[in-house]
């Protein structure tokens, strides 16, 4: 039986591959603000990390980690025809159309956690509504026990109160949960609200970034079970 109840889980570079998703909603997004200048959009994805042109993100970006809100900041001095609504509303369009790629099959493996009596939470940085189209285009949203994104009203990673918000609402001890991502904003969120924490390597960080605050790395979540000692 497994020492923990429930298990919170990150959405982009987690259950989906960051690259997949997020290099085509970059380009999908800058060329869209642009009015499809290709030189404004290279020179706004700079700005946030994003080469256009290699189609990569720099490991820093504020992408990874940061809210749409963040993404906007970062992006409006570009757009002064825009206001930061208008920009958020923009950034959660395109995220919303962002193709998603399992990083492994989702309903098999969300299935084996729940028959072994764990509950389920996602806590996303990215907003609410991108947030559950996604989790409705892999046929996973019923899975979970509760999703929150950065303007589901508990605010962001890295502090805790979106975790301490699905304990809250499932009865759960902090202790006898962990939460599972792949950049140091999910596991910091983690420690400050007491639970374990996995890290994994489907995103942008390496192993020795996330190491000194997870009690595990894994290559990937099909490794959970293990790790949390289910059949």
């Amino acid at each position: 039986m497994s020492r923990f109840d429930a298990v919170l889980f990150d959405k982009d570079g987690t259950l989906f591959d960051f690259g997949a998703t997020w290099v085509a909603w970059a380009e999908a997004f800058l060329l869209r603000a642009c009015a499809q200048d290709r030189a404004q959009a290279t020179r706004v994805g700079r700005g946030i990390g994003f080469d256009l042109e290699a189609r990569r993100f720099d490991p820093g970006s504020i992408v990874i980690a940061g809210t749409p809100a963040q993404v906007a900041e970062a992006i409006g001095p570009h757009f002064p025809q825009y206001g930061p609504a208008t920009l958020i509303d923009l950034l959660n369009e395109e995220a919303a159309r962002a193709p998603q790629a399992e990083v492994v099959p989702l309903v098999p493996l969300l299935g084996r956690l729940r028959s072994a009596g764990l509950r389920l939470g996602v806590v996303t940085n990215d907003a609410e509504i991108p947030a559950l189209a996604h989790l409705d285009a892999a046929g996973a949203r019923d899975l979970f026990d509760f999703v929150a994104g950065f303007d589901s009203g508990f605010g962001a990673k890295p502090a805790p109160g979106p975790l301490l918000a699905f304990c809250d609402r499932l009865g759960v001890n902090p202790a006898r949960c962990v939460m599972v991502g792949d950049s140091l904003h999910d596991l910091h969120a983690g420690r400050a609200a007491g639970m374990a924490t996995v890290g994994v390597l489907t995103g942008m960080a390496r192993s020795d970034t996330l190491a000194p605050q997870a009690d595990a790395v894994l290559p990937d979540i099909g490794h959970l079970p293990l790790w949390l000692g289910i059949p």
